[in-house]
């Protein structure tokens, strides 16, 4: 039976604004402020449960040892010695956005009937060019039953690959064959279009995915500028419902007239410009929410606090609800400290449509499993981590120490 399973990435004790994301405004807004590990895990456990409440079906991905210290073995370094920057970005506890771990394509889609996974390479942001390793690493493990399922290492350098963040899939339910939409960037101003769309097409073929049923999509040059530094900042989708901003596709007409052919019950919900301009959306990412379906039936968004905090998109949420479209119910969560380092309730998940019983259980959690989680976040995380404390060895025994008690409370030893 094939479910969408929301992954988490529990975030890691070695949380910190380090603003290393150029074109992330949050993140670059935040740089150097004083962040909070302990709950910023704790939120995202708090989000898990949620899921859980809404009847979804919910694993975890577990933080890679930080700091990386092979990596900078690489560049013939070491932590102690490293200048700062090198340091930050060893320590940056960015797999906590687990969209940006893969991209998947479902066993209803591919060629040989197998849900595959391709790893992202993440090349265009050096802290998190080096994550690639441990994610494929993890998701061997998670999803190691090779009757069902396809890991694969990332597109080679120098195409650019951010993974799900940029992968939507549209079809009239999860076990269903979908139309794949792959959108990448060609240009965004002054920030970088990480998106490339060789890496996208590279991913297809290796997917086994039916080219008349795969549409590849510009991004909008103005989304990038504007600061939606992946498609999930300005669109996401779920079974055969779409929701976007008005600005978020280059060609937004004849991708349009292109899903409805492929998907004639599509679902397009397009949010105008004029009632929540692009500052508004990237503001209070109203579009990195998880668009999902519980178990009522009822396609639910589920949003940041920081979206009922703006007039404007919440004025739009209450008229979407109020005019019978077809997102039926609106969920709000807390995620702040994730959204201070530019990522919302999307970036945190990789969704996954699968058999349940098809992976590895120790990644699927219920509320007795995240209360275990939480134990140990409370006991070891971090409370705050300032900018000046990632030279402290202290420090970076407790993240150490941390990283290792979750593991043996998952029982992944072999991801130590």
């Amino acid at each position: 039976m094939i479910r969408e399973i929301n992954f988490d990435g529990i975030v890691g004790p070695s949380h910190n604004y380090a603003g290393l994301s150029p074109g992330n405004l949050a993140a670059t807004a935040n740089a150097g402020q004083v962040a909070h590990p302990r709950a910023a895990a704790l939120q995202g456990i708090a989000k898990m449960r949620a899921n859980l409440a809404l009847g979804l079906v919910q694993g975890v991905l577990i933080p890679p040892p930080r700091p990386d210290h092979g990596w900078l073995a690489r560049l013939a370094i070491d932590y102690d010695t490293a200048p700062a920057h090198l340091r930050a970005q060893a320590l940056s506890a960015s797999s906590m956005w687990a969209a940006n771990a893969a991209t998947v394509s479902p066993a209803p889609d591919t060629a040989d009937g197998r849900c595959h996974l391709t790893v992202a390479n993440l090349v265009t942001m050096p802290h998190r060019s080096h994550e690639w390793q441990a994610t494929l690493a993890q998701l061997q493990v998670a999803f190691g039953d090779a009757r069902h399922f396809v890991v694969s290492p990332p597109v080679p350098a120098p195409f650019g690959d951010e993974g799900a963040a940029n992968h939507m899939r549209l079809c009239r339910a999860h076990d269903a064959s979908a139309v794949e939409v792959f959108v990448y960037g060609v240009s965004g101003g002054p920030f970088p279009a990480r998106q490339h769309v060789e890496a996208s097409r590279a991913v297809a073929r290796a997917h086994g995915l039916d080219p008349a049923r795969t549409l590849f999509v510009q991004q909008s040059i103005a989304a990038i500028a504007a600061g939606a530094f992946h498609n999930d900042v300005v669109a996401v989708a779920n079974e055969r419902v779409l929701l976007a901003h008005e600005l978020a596709f280059e060609d937004r007409a004849g991708f349009y007239a292109d899903l409805r052919h492929l998907l004639p019950e599509v679902e397009i919900v397009e949010v105008p410009d004029a009632e929540v301009s692009l500052a508004d959306a990237i503001g209070s990412y109203l579009f990195n929410a998880q668009l999902v379906t519980p178990a009522s039936g009822e396609p639910t968004l589920i949003v940041p606090g920081e979206a009922r905090a703006n007039p404007r998109v919440w004025a739009w949420i209450e008229r979407h609800l109020a005019g019978n479209g077809p997102i039926r119910r609106v969920e709000v969560v807390d995620v702040r400290e994730s959204m201070a380092n530019g990522g919302g309730p999307a970036c945190l998940r990789l969704r996954v449509a699968c058999d349940p019983a098809t992976v590895d259980p120790r990644f699927l959690v219920d509320d007795a499993a995240l209360d275990r989680i939480a134990t140990v976040i409370e006991r070891h995380w971090p409370e705050a981590i300032g900018p000046d404390a990632i030279a402290d060895p202290a420090l970076l025994d407790r993240i150490a120490t941390a990283r290792a008690a979750l593991v043996d409370a998952l029982n992944l030893a072999e991801l130590r």
